[in-house]
C-alpha cells in the first residue's frame, strides 16, 4: 500500500460476505484487499466472534475459526443485527447493535495494516444492499465510536455503489448506456444505467429492473441467459456490460458470453464491484471531483431544498438548511434562532418538479409567553426516509432572565404535503 495517511476506504457490508478496499492515489483506482496474505480471495464472512480467553473480538475467517475450534462466541447474524435496536447477549453481557458493528468495522480496518487506521481515515464509505433508518443510525453511531465523524463517512445502497463503480472507470466504458446483470444464484436481474445529456446537471439513473430465473442444468441455463440477453439488450449500443453476483460462471455461459461480446461489446465480471464502487464514491467526494456535472437520481435522494427566511445580522436573508440532491441519510441540519413577532416556524420549500416555492408553517402550542425577542429555539431537521423529515424544536430559554422551559415539539413532514 502506498498510502498510510488520508485513507479512502470502501466496504461492501454484505448479508453473508463482506469486502474492503482502499484508494490507490498513484494508480488512481480502488485496490481490493485479500482476506489472506498472498491469496486472491477478497470475500470474508460477515461474522464477529468474541474470544473468551483474550477478551477481544475477531472477524471473518478468524472469527469462524475461533468459534469452531477455540470456544469463541459468535455475535450472530450481523446484517440482521444492523437493522435492529435490540441488544445482543455476548458472553453474558448485553451489547448494543452499534457496538458490535463498530467491532466488526474495526476488525476489517485492521486488515489494512496501518497503525491508528481510524485516525488516518479521510473517508469510510460503506455499501449495503439497501438501507433503512435503523441501519443508518447504527452504522453512523458505530463510525463515531471508531472516531470517524459523520462528515467523513458515506453510506449507500448497492445501486448507488454501482453508479460510482461505473462512472469512475475509463470514460469509454460509460459514455453511453451501461448494462448491469446482477446474479443471485439462479435469479438474474437486468438494469440499464442511462443519462439525460440534455439536462444540467446531466441526470443519471438506473431504470426499473427486468428479472428472470435460470435453469440449474448448465446447457439449459446458458440457453435461458442467452434468451434473456437478447430480450434486454436488444439493438441498443452500450458502452459496457457489467456482471456481478454469485451464479454467473463462464464455464456454463459459453453461448451467452459470445452474445454479450457481440460486435466487440465490452463485458466485465467481478465480485468486488460494490466495495470498489463505495471506495470510488469516497475518492470522488474528497479527491477527484470529476463528476460535478452529473447527478445520480438515487431512490434515496432528497428532492426538496428547505430553508427559512430570517434576519441575519439585522438584514433579511434566506437561510438554507437542507439542499436537494443528497441521500436522505446524509440530510440533516441544526440552527438556533430567536423568535420575532411570531409563535410558529415557517419553512421555505422548493421541490424538484413543482412550480414555485412553498411556505409551510409549524405551530408551537404551549410556547412560553415572553417578551418579543426573548425566546431562543434549537431547531433540528433529520430525514428518516427519502420523503419524511423529522423536525425537533427545543425551547432553549434566554439566559438567566428566562430559563429554558424544557418544552419540546416534534413533527414529521412530507414537504410535498406539509406538516403532519
Amino acid at each position: 500500500m502506498n498510502e498510510t495517511r488520508d485513507l479512502i476506504i470502501g466496504i461492501d457490508f454484505g448479508k453473508k460476505y463482506s469486502q474492503i478496499c482502499y484508494y490507490d492515489r498513484k494508480a488512481e483506482e480502488p485496490r481490493s484487499l485479500p482476506v489472506k496474505v498472498g491469496s486472491s480471495q477478497f470475500e470474508m464472512p460477515t461474522c464477529l466472534c468474541f474470544r473468551t480467553e483474550q477478551k477481544d473480538y475477531c472477524v471473518g475467517l478468524e472469527a469462524e475459526y475461533f468459534a469452531r475450534e477455540k470456544g469463541g462466541v459468535l455475535a450472530g447474524d450481523l446484517y440482521t443485527i444492523s437493522a435492529s435496536r435490540d441488544t445482543v447477549s455476548i458472553a453474558g453481557e448485553q451489547k448494543q447493535p452499534w457496538e458490535l458493528l463498530a467491532q466488526f468495522l474495526r476488525g476489517m480496518l485492521r486488515m489494512l495494516g496501518v497503525a491508528d487506521v481510524e485516525k488516518n481515515t479521510r473517508c469510510l464509505s460503506i455499501a449495503m444492499e439497501r438501507l433503512d433508518s435503523v441501519q443508518v443510525e447504527n452504522l453512523q453511531r458505530a463510525c463515531r465510536e471508531l472516531g470517524i465523524p459523520e462528515t467523513h463517512c458515506m453510506l449507500m445502497d448497492y445501486e448507488e455503489s454501482f453508479f460510482y463503480y461505473a462512472m469512475t472507470q475509463k470514460n469509454e466504458t460509460w459514455n453511453r448506456s451501461v448494462a448491469w446483470y446482477s446474479f443471485t444464484q439462479n435469479h438474474v436481474k437486468f438494469r440499464r444505467m442511462s443519462m439525460n445529456a440534455g439536462s444540467r446537471p446531466i441526470l443519471v439513473q438506473l431504470e426499473e429492473p427486468v428479472e428472470t430465473t435460470l435453469s440449474e442444468e448448465p446447457e439449459a441455463r446458458d440457453a435461458d441467459f442467452y434468451t434473456f440477453i437478447k430480450s434486454t439488450l436488444g439493438k441498443e449500443l452500450y458502452s459496457s456490460i457489467q456482471i456481478s453476483g454469485d451464479g454467473f460462471d463462464q464455464e456454463w455461459a459459453t453461448k451467452s458470453v459470445k452474445l454479450l461480446c457481440y460486435q466487440r461489446r465490452k463485458a466485465y465480471y467481478g465480485n468486488n464491484l460494490f466495495a470498489r464502487g463505495a471506495c470510488g464514491a469516497g475518492a470522488e467526494r474528497f479527491i477527484r471531483h470529476k463528476l460535478k456535472e452529473y447527478r445520480y437520481m438515487s431512490s434515496a435522494m432528497v428532492l426538496s431544498d428547505v430553508g427559512m427566511d430570517m434576519r441575519v445580522m439585522g438584514t433579511p436573508a434566506y437561510y438554507p438548511l437542507i439542499e436537494s440532491g443528497r441521500n436522505w441519510y446524509e440530510s440533516s441540519a441544526y440552527v438556533e434562532l430567536i423568535l420575532d413577532h411570531t409563535k410558529e416556524l415557517i419553512f421555505v420549500v422548493d421541490t424538484v418538479g413543482e412550480n414555485g416555492k412553498k411556505r409551510i408553517a409549524m405551530a408551537l402550542p404551549g410556547l412560553p409567553d415572553r417578551p418579543e425577542k426573548t425566546t431562543r429555539l434549537g431547531v433540528s431537521l433529520q430525514y428518516i426516509s427519502q420523503t419524511e423529515c423529522q423536525i425537533t424544536v427545543k425551547d432553549l430559554g434566554f439566559g438567566e432572565l428566562f430559563p429554558a422551559s424544557g418544552k419540546e415539539w416534534k413533527e414529521t413532514t412530507r414537504w410535498q404535503e406539509g406538516i403532519k
